[in-house]
């Protein structure tokens, strides 16, 4: 009888981590769930007391900065007898297996096929050697966006060097600048110039090894080496490009081995005469978290930063996106939005799209007008209208709870410290149109950081009072 009762018990730990799993690649996305969730798997579970396994200290590490919290809650939620999580690094002397409560759930979790692949195939260990060929270093870049071309660039004085940079890289034989930076805010086209040097790069001279990824799937790729430790094969995978590429490096602070090995790598091909394209939020001197050697070396090429889009850019770009969808747009509307959405081409890009799918969608006429468009975007030229800031928000609840804007900032996690800073994250998040990301770095933090404290936030204010009186005037000394 105790025997079924604990096969029962199993098989239910089982299911609730398959929901859990699920839960956590719909909340934090594909890339990130790949990249640090789907290797861990489930262990002992002893009188509320959850022991996952985690291949690697690092990604140990990892994984209880940015979702630890998370996946307690959701698992909370799941089965409120779990009181607490454990993350335990899996042994050297362990197969792609761990220890869980007795061998028959061992053996349950080794061979019943589910929907999440908790274990990295035992192939993958050696995945590295497999990119001498070209189909190989094809496999090793990330999937590169069709959309993102020269021809679909819109230059403008904002923007002109970084293009006429990257075009110059992009069209010739050798090395031209090394590396090239390029820099901006979130959404003014430096991923799309890089995307479009790779597809020109590649059209020009299909013999030439191309490798773009973001600095996150370079950190992810590191780590995976680690975990195998299959680094020399990594070293010479990487060093066997022709071009690399990598976009937003700004993702490699404070992370001291991926920089190392980065460095190394970039000195590498540096001195094979490869050309190396790196894109950030910052220029190479203001990077945070970024060691001193490493700025040296990516400020030492050509350093090309797009400005914030102008009137007469914004205005070119939703003509020609008006053109691609085959849309008549007024001039009155199109100026009306090229005047207001002035932070960035996704936003003015998505302001059109939504125009468009209503005026097809909702409208007997499908046409476009100035009345409609102002009615369609209210909610958004309300937070434009405000301009609130993160800086403001940040000085108001500093000040509204008698801390310094740098204790707001700072990895304190006593509570007269870390509940002030989730409420300004939340706030942040209502009052402006800023994304996670661009938060979560005013913060020091990332972005599913800020996401956690989002959801906090709102969850205590249907519970605390006091607590939703506080947001509640805080936002109002910040909305007047």
């Amino acid at each position: 009888m105790a025997e079924e009762a604990l096969k029962n018990n199993e098989g239910s730990v089982q299911e609730e981590w398959g929901q859990v799993c699920n839960q956590l690649k719909m909340e934090f996305g594909e890339t990130a769930y790949d990249s640090w969730l789907k290797p861990l798997s489930i262990g002992t579970y002893d009188n509320g007391i959850m022991n996952i396994c985690v291949p690697t200290a690092f990604m140990k590490n990892w994984v209880i900065t940015h979702y630890s919290d998370r996946i307690h809650k959701i698992w909370e939620q799941k089965n409120p007898d779990v009181k607490k999580i454990n993350f335990i690094v899996r042994s050297a002397g362990h197969d792609n297996k761990f220890h869980a409560t007795d061998s028959s759930l061992l053996k349950k979790i080794s061979s019943t096929p589910t929907p999440q692949s908790f274990y990295m195939p035992q192939k993958e260990a050696s995945n590295y050697n497999e990119y001498g060929s070209k189909e190989g270093f094809m496999q090793l870049s990330a999937p590169l966006n069709p959309a993102f071309t020269f021809d679909s660039f819109v230059v403008g004085k904002t923007n002109e060097f970084a293009y006429a940079a990257a075009r110059r890289v992009a069209e010739s034989r050798g090395v031209s600048f090394n590396p090239l930076f390029l820099y901006s805010g979130v959404g003014l086209g430096k991923t799309h110039l890089m995307h479009a040097i790779a597809w020109h790069i590649r059209k020009q001279d299909p013999t030439r090894n191309v490798i773009y990824l973001s600095a996150e799937q370079f950190l992810f790729k590191f780590v995976k080496a680690l975990r195998y430790k299959d680094t020399a094969a990594f070293k010479e995978q990487f060093r066997a490009v022709d071009v690399l590429m990598v976009d937003d490096v700004q993702f490699m602070s404070n992370k001291e081995s991926t920089q190392e090995e980065f460095f190394y790598t970039f000195n590498s091909l540096i001195e094979e005469g490869r050309q190396i394209i790196i894109s950030a939020d910052k220029s190479p001197t203001d990077l945070e978290g970024i060691e001193t050697h490493l700025k040296s070396r990516l400020s030492g090429g050509l350093v090309a930063d797009i400005h914030p889009t102008d009137f007469d850019l914004r205005l070119g770009i939703l003509n020609y996106k008006a053109k691609q969808m085959g849309i008549a747009l007024p001039e009155k509307v199109a100026e009306f939005l090229a005047e207001k959405v002035t932070s960035n081409i996704r936003e003015l890009e998505g302001s059109l799209k939504r125009i468009v799918a209503h005026s097809q969608l909702i409208s007997n006429k499908n046409e476009i007008t100035l009345d409609m468009t102002q009615d369609i975007l209210k909610d958004m030229l309300r937070s434009i209208d405000r301009k609130t800031t993160i800086d403001e928000i940040q000085k108001k609840v500093a000040e509204y709870f008698n801390i310094s804007v740098k204790e707001l900032q700072s990895s304190r996690r006593a509570r007269t410290v870390a509940r002030p800073r989730q409420i300004a994250m939340y706030l942040a998040k209502q009052l402006t149109s800023r994304s996670l990301p661009e938060i979560g770095r005013k913060f020091d933090r990332d972005h599913t950081t800020v996401m956690h404290a989002v959801r906090k936030v709102e969850g205590l204010i249907g519970e605390d009072s006091g607590l939703a009186e506080s947001v509640n005037a805080l936002r109002r000394m910040l909305e007047n």
